[in-house]
């Protein structure tokens, strides 16, 4: 791509300071920002090598990553200390400005490397004709006549299709580097001077045809991997782009004032009328209505919501007028997070990527001094400086390191787009070269295996009175088994004088001098001890110590649940369930998927423990889990993957998340990154058998600056098209059954 978008020159060191760093920065918690800058001149490996390692020698600077795909480059830095972050990107070359979304509508990239495309297409066209007929036996006045018009039309093809690769060459050398577009910007330009030199004197042969080629054949590779990197993009800009900009926010007062979204505040509550989209995540505070949560899970299913309910960024509010209690800014919002996913997917450092660029940082010295070398040997073999310094341009031209800086992000770069198609996105680009590497698969049960949504089965053995009681404390915990209770009866609610919640045994409600209770056994019915024998040591209600009514639950299994284990199980995975519940509800669905091994009653720090143990036996464990107790074993794992409904600290544990229900987000996610490990490997090797093969013939003499142009471009062509095969990966993946089995996974003694 290009090296710089135009206009970026205009922004300089000091366009903004320290406070409006802080301003635009993210605290993060812990006494560091994070700050996204827009940096439009990166646009290689050498770049991204360069921008990364003069912002980490720093002073404060705890990490910086480049994304090639949005030239942006995330710096996370101690607040108390903000580093001269504009003033050393200048310094380096790569003036930096802070981001704003809105750019992203007006794409003067693309529209730059079409124009270029189309004048260096129109000139390669006419300049080939006209070679043709000196090819064909012109000779003289008519022969220089033809070389002159090509002089002519390859100019404007320098112009607007060289200007791309001249100004990025320009600003390596000025900052007293290289990069990737500096031996193009030489050959080019040394092709164009020799052939003017050529046509001056005379001479039998010019390479105008060469120079324009070479610039039309490398423009098509960088405007394909442009719309590649756009493509991959644009289902989460258009994300972006579909939230609202603002909303009714009502003050204490009552009144009402539009916000903008970069205004709203958690606790703000906001009046979201039928049809409008709700600008952050919130929750329901009053009103009842149907969302359309496509945009953000994929499921085309309107999801109702009432009050108490959580909603996300992002969702179209469809029948009915809501207000709501903001929980996060729109900075923090679960859509926010997926476009920082989505960009980590994009430009994580994995194993083949950090040696790519390494490569490709090293290359253009490379580059240079083998083609000077080439031309100091020609001219002691036989003394002809013509001939020497055409090879020498072939040499320059056919070793470009295109190819190989595409290699591995342009994989990447498709593999994030097929797992975003998929719902699965990635929080860590090195998260698909570790899932590669697993022998193990260890599932949380509640939450991942299973929906973690009980229903209540027993409801025809209760009577509607005591079922109404149960709801109406149900109503007011959170637990899940109240809040199946509560689903479970539309009958009238019962009125308490006074409802409290006692954390891990139940809800206590009082009506008048009745005492109410619903929870473990042993609790409600007033005895010290809740292991104390009980006929029913599951939930019940009691009223005043009396045993009222007995609940009996069952969970769904999760869709895809059991292909999943299965498709594991045949790619010679091990699967193993770890849980903190109960021995017979593991059992139950252990037996019911086919796992043979599992472990029930455990401590966080238990799953912790097993994970370790499996690493310290030279295993590699996948882990899959939801809950706020997953989180360290998600951490210790050598890579992980949660729900989008998980807890907020286990999904930012994940290096993964998935955001439908289906469970064959797993197997799809490890046969995404192990095709995605195959296709890096295949490019890599054919950048190396490339250059081992044509550079030498180059050097020997037998390529001119033509087929040089044609061989170099096709290699980066065939390195994107390689890439491209990764789309079609995942497709047998079986899909879920439209309906999940229940079954009962909370036998009698289950209350957790």
């Amino acid at each position: 791509m290009s090296c710089c978008a135009p206009g970026a020159e205009l922004y300089v060191a000091g366009s903004f300071g320290s406070d409006e760093l802080r301003q635009a920065a993210r605290s993060l918690g812990d006494g560091t920002a994070r700050i996204e800058l827009s940096v439009p001149a990166i646009h290689c490996g050498a770049c991204i090598h360069t921008v990364e390692k003069g912002l980490s020698r720093l002073d404060g600077v705890m990490d910086a990553r480049v994304n090639l795909s949005t030239r942006r480059v995330s710096i996370r830095f101690r607040e108390n200390n903000p580093p001269p972050l504009a003033e050393t990107l200048v310094g380096l070359g790569y003036p930096p400005h802070l981001f704003d979304e809105s750019e992203t509508s007006n794409d003067r990239t693309m529209s730059e490397l079409l124009r270029g495309l189309a004048v260096s297409g129109f000139a390669a066209g006419n300049i080939m004709l006209l070679s043709v007929s000196v090819w064909s036996g012109a000779d003289g006045a008519t022969r220089d006549m033809f070389h002159w018009i090509s002089a002519l039309i390859a100019l404007p093809a320098l112009a607007f299709g060289g200007g791309i690769f001249y100004r990025s060459a320009w600003q390596a050398l000025r900052h007293g580097r290289m990069n990737m577009d500096v031996p193009i910007a030489i050959g080019v330009t040394l092709a164009y001077v020799m052939s003017l030199f050529e046509t001056i004197n005379h001479g039998p042969h010019a390479y105008f045809d060469a120079a324009a080629s070479l610039l039309f054949f490398l423009l098509i590779g960088r405007t394909l991997d442009h719309m590649m990197r756009d493509k991959a993009r644009s289902a989460v800009v258009g994300l972006a782009r579909l939230a609202p900009r603002g909303a009714i926010v009502i003050a204490a007062d009552g009144s009402r004032e539009y916000t903008p979204v970069s205004g709203i505040e958690p606790g703000n509550r906001l009046l979201i009328a039928a049809g409008e989209r709700i600008p952050v995540d919130a929750q329901v505070v009053s009103g009842a209505s149907d969302l359309d949560c496509s945009l953000i899970n994929g499921e085309s299913r309107p999801q109702s919501v009432i009050a108490g309910s959580a909603v996300r960024a992002g969702t179209l509010n469809l029948t009915g007028p809501l207000t709501l209690e903001a929980t996060a800014r729109a900075d923090d919002s679960f859509l926010a997070e997926m476009m920082r996913m989505m960009e980590a997917a994009e430009g994580g450092r994995t194993r083949y990527r950090r040696i790519a660029d390494r490569v490709s940082a090293l290359y253009a010295p490379v580059v240079h001094l083998t083609a000077f070398v080439t031309f100091l040997g020609w001219m002691a073999i036989d003394g002809d400086w013509h001939k020497a310094i055409t090879i020498a341009i072939a040499v320059l031209i056919i070793t470009c390191p295109c190819a190989l800086g595409l290699a591995v992000p342009i994989v990447q770069v498709v593999a994030a787009r097929r797992l975003f198609e998929r719902g699965v996105m990635v929080r860590d680009g090195s998260a698909m070269e570790r899932l590669t590497e697993i022998d193990a698969v260890v599932f949380d049960k509640t939450g991942t295996l299973t929906l973690g949504q009980p229903r209540l089965i027993n409801v025809a053995d209760i009577s509607p009175d005591m079922l109404a009681a149960a709801a109406s404390l149900g109503a007011h915990s959170r637990h899940p088994f109240s809040q199946a209770i509560a689903r479970s009866t539309d009958t009238a609610i019962v009125d308490f004088d006074a409802i409290t919640e006692v954390p891990g045994f139940g809800i206590e409600g009082r009506q008048g001098a009745s005492v109410w209770r619903l929870g473990r056994a042993g609790w409600a019915l007033g005895q010290d001890n809740d292991s104390a024998s009980s006929s029913w040591p599951g939930t019940i209600l009691t009223c005043d110590g009396h045993e009222r009514a007995r609940f009996m639950f069952e969970d769904i299994l999760r869709p895809g649940a059991a292909q999943t284990v299965q498709t594991l199980g045949r790619a010679g995975k091990s699967v193993e369930i770890l849980s903190g519940d109960t021995e017979a509800a593991c059992r139950a669905v252990a037996e019911s998927l086919g796992v043979r091994r599992y472990a029930a009653a455990l401590l966080p720090s238990e799953k912790v423990a097993r994970i370790v143990e499996m690493a310290d036996n030279g295993h590699k464990a996948l882990m899959v889990g939801d809950g706020l107790n997953d989180a360290p074993a998600l951490g210790a794992a050598h890579v992980s993957i949660a729900p989008a409904t998980a807890a907020d600290i286990g999904r930012n544990m994940a290096d993964l998340v998935f955001l439908h229900d289906n469970l064959d987000a797993v197997p799809l996610a490890i046969s995404v990154s192990e095709r995605a490990g195959e296709l890096i490997r295949q490019n890599i090797a054919l950048a190396i058998v490339y250059n081992v093969i044509a550079v030498p013939i180059a050097i020997l003499g037998h390529v001119t600056p033509l087929i040089a142009a044609i061989a170099m471009s096709g290699s980066s062509l065939l390195v994107i098209a390689n890439a491209l095969r990764l789309l079609r990966t995942g497709e047998k993946v079986a899909a879920s059954p439209t309906g999940a089995p229940a079954m009962g996974l909370y036998p009698k003694g289950s209350s957790t």
